[in-house]
């Protein structure tokens, strides 16, 4: 099992291709490419934590993950309303968790922190929300689509950690 994490796929959301300049046609182009994306580097038995903002329309959130590889868990976003939550296919959600990957301690949160719990003891913040545009501070990062090439990324791929 390898562990991958991402945000901001707002799937099926139209105003995400103009409001974050996506390079895309269409929504049906974006989506398929965020699922193709994502099925390419999740496997079944991977574990993918989704740091919110997930689609437009939480009616279409349960179909789309039956579609999508992985264990998926959701870190709640702005955009992400009471249905999204409740969808088949979530195998936990929270607005906020902290995890342990490789000896760090690992703060998960929509949002992106000024000072988050372990910062000063080399905890890594992973975040979404600002689509790429947020200067980075050091052990933070967006893991965010816009971010990283329209893909799931593993803690191990991102830079100078």
């Amino acid at each position: 099992m390898t562990r991958f994490f991402t945000a901001d796929t707002h799937f099926g959301d139209h105003r995400t291709i103009n409001i974050q300049r996506r390079p895309f046609a269409s929504v049906a182009e974006m989506d398929a490419l965020l699922v193709a994306r994502w099925n390419e580097v999740i496997g079944v038995d991977d574990e993918v934590w989704h740091l919110g903002d997930v689609a437009r329309r939480a009616s279409d959130v349960s179909a789309l993950l039956t579609r999508l590889n992985g264990t998926k868990h959701l870190i709640r976003g702005n955009n992400d309303p009471d249905a999204t939550l409740t969808a088949q296919g979530w195998a936990s959600v929270a607005d906020y968790a902290e995890l342990e990957e490789d000896g760090r301690k690992l703060v998960l949160c929509h949002y992106p922190f000024r000072s988050w719990n372990g910062q000063g003891r080399g905890a890594i913040n992973l975040h979404g929300h600002s689509h790429g545009r947020l200067k980075p501070m050091p052990r933070q990062f967006d893991v965010g689509v816009d971010a990283r090439d329209f893909s799931p990324v593993r803690l191990a791929d991102l830079p100078a950690r």
